[in-house]
């Protein structure tokens, strides 16, 4: 029997698992444990399961393309080769690839964690919701360039709307990267400066959905300038998306049925504006008309000619008033004037007179009433109702 070094025996072995077909390419999970990370990038750790355990490399280059850290406890499926390390004759698994196994209960706890944080941090709140703009000319769609979802959203909006404009990102909406590649289409459609956006991907389970309810996702939706309508899965599927877009849609074709405005209820609603509108012009037109009539006879109104014929008019009512104040002023005069004459008639000497009476007075205008008054040889005048007559006193004599 040949004695081999062990060298020799080494190489051999090696050579053996190069020409394995199944150790050349391979897929083994368990459970991470002795987890290094060396300063040149390699990663160093053991996998194993309840029976056996292998030790794993993973270089630099394929460690670099992992969107997590490998830590001890993960339960981790790793695609690889395994090979001989002669040194120390040793066997170990080289990854290529990496992916974290989660059930599906642990993705509904993981789920429920970012869920409520992003909650915490008010990602979800009411006041940070946009709008969605009613009429729309450009719209933009994160998704997958081929499958039914975006069908579906490009046969509706161009159905609602002909001259819709519809501006694609091509994203990965599954697997590694899917949650990169979603944030940077929200980020591209939104410096393209789209009127609205929907992000979304047609249905599946939990894992195929998970680029939705990753906090890379979610955080461009919350910062994108854009109304964001999410529209992920079917009806019943719910993800961190739905809750930060500003609007969720259950199906994609529900996301363009809510996005683009049909055209043809755009010229009826154009034909009932218009009507409306001539209508409220010609109401205020008619306003105007009537305000300008009462302006006008309020102008008149206050014009200096007016204002004159005014003045006019008012000194002639009160040359009017005054004159017919004075005339009822005079009837009442005269009136009265009329009962003292009346009254005066019985006490007037020319009455007397007039009766047969006469009235006899000195010299000086004092009246003779008395024999007394006289003396033989005086002077007198004696008044008659047609005139007087002057005479002398011969004699006087009283009666008793």
């Amino acid at each position: 029997m040949k004695t081999y070094t062990i060298s020799e025996i080494t190489k051999y072995i090696h050579n053996m698992f190069i020409q394995d077909f199944i150790l050349k390419k391979v897929k083994i999970s368990g459970e991470v444990s002795n987890c290094k990370y060396h300063q040149s990038g390699h990663v160093y750790f053991t996998l194993k399961d309840d029976d056996a355990q292998i030790s794993c490399a993973m270089f630099r280059a394929a460690a670099s393309r992992l969107d997590f850290r490998i830590e001890n406890g993960q339960s981790l499926e790793l695609s690889g080769r395994i090979d001989v390390y002669e040194k120390s004759g040793t066997y170990s698994f080289y990854a290529a690839t990496a992916r974290l196994n989660v059930s599906k209960g642990e993705l509904y706890l993981k789920f429920e964690k970012l869920k409520e944080e992003l909650e915490e941090r008010g990602m979800f709140a009411p006041e940070y919701k946009q709008p969605i703009p009613k009429y729309v000319r450009t719209l933009g769609v994160v998704t997958a360039p081929t499958g039914a979802a975006v069908r579906d959203i490009i046969d509706v909006s161009r159905r609602r709307n002909p001259g819709i404009q519809i501006i694609l990102y091509p994203a990965l909406v599954q697997g590694d990267g899917a949650s990169a590649s979603i944030a940077a289409g929200i980020r591209a459609l939104a410096a393209q400066g789209v009127d609205v956006m929907i992000v979304g991907r047609g249905g599946g389970s939990i894992e195929d959905l998970w680029a939705f309810n990753e906090e890379e996702t979610a955080q461009a939706i919350f910062d994108c300038p854009v109304p964001v309508i999410s529209a992920v899965g079917h009806e019943t599927d719910v993800t961190i998306a739905d809750f930060v877009a500003d609007l969720r849609a259950p199906t994609p074709s529900a996301a363009a049925e809510l996005a683009v405005y049909e055209s043809e209820r755009l010229l009826l609603d154009y034909e009932q504006l218009r009507s409306s509108l001539t209508e409220a012009m010609m109401d205020v037109i008619t306003e105007c008309r009537h305000r300008q009539k009462e302006l006008s006879l309020r102008v008149n109104a206050l014009s200096p000619a007016n204002q004159l014929i005014q003045k006019k008019t008012y000194l002639m009512n009160l040359e009017g008033r005054l004159e017919n104040a004075m005339n009822s002023h005079m009837r009442d005069k005269r009136h009265r004037l009329q009962v003292y004459i009346e009254r005066m008639k019985g006490l007037s000497p020319l009455d007397k007179l007039n009766q047969g009476y006469s009235v006899a007075s000195l010299p000086t205008g004092e009246r003779i009433s008395s024999v007394n008054d006289v003396r033989p040889g005086d002077e007198f005048r004696v008044y008659v109702s047609d005139g007087y007559l002057d005479a002398t006193v011969k004699e006087s004599m009283a009666v008793d």
